[in-house]
């Protein structure tokens, strides 16, 4: 039996390193209402390789990055204290890598592999 799995990883392009020792959480829509479901820090390579439960259900989903507080811990002024990434799980037996690409005044993301 196949299992959902969600990985992320943070690039800090402004240093050209990963953002290490971001903290994660990963929210599900309940309703009207987000619920935690799983958190994790990124390690010293900017990954999170399982966060999550061991199944998850189609649904929508939330990462959100405490981008404010590593800044903080860099002491480098930051436009974004935390960013939100949504995003669908269709199918729950397939893998869900959500890349976070951060500077202190911008971001961007996409689907990886």
């Amino acid at each position: 039996m196949s299992v959902s799995r969600v990985t992320t990883h943070i690039l800090d392009t402004g240093s050209g390193r990963p953002a290490a020792g971001v903290a994660v959480g990963l929210y599900v829509r309940d309703g009207g209402n987000w619920t935690l479901v799983a958190d994790g820090t990124t390690d010293a390579d900017g990954r999170i390789k399982d966060l999550g439960p061991e199944q998850l259900d189609a649904g929508a989903y939330r990462l959100n990055f405490a981008t404010g507080a590593y800044y903080a811990g860099l002491g480098t002024e930051t436009f974004f204290p935390e960013v939100d990434l949504n995003f669908t799980v269709s199918d729950a037996g397939e893998h869900y890598h959500v890349p976070l690409l951060l500077s202190p005044f911008a971001f961007s993301t996409y689907r990886g592999s």
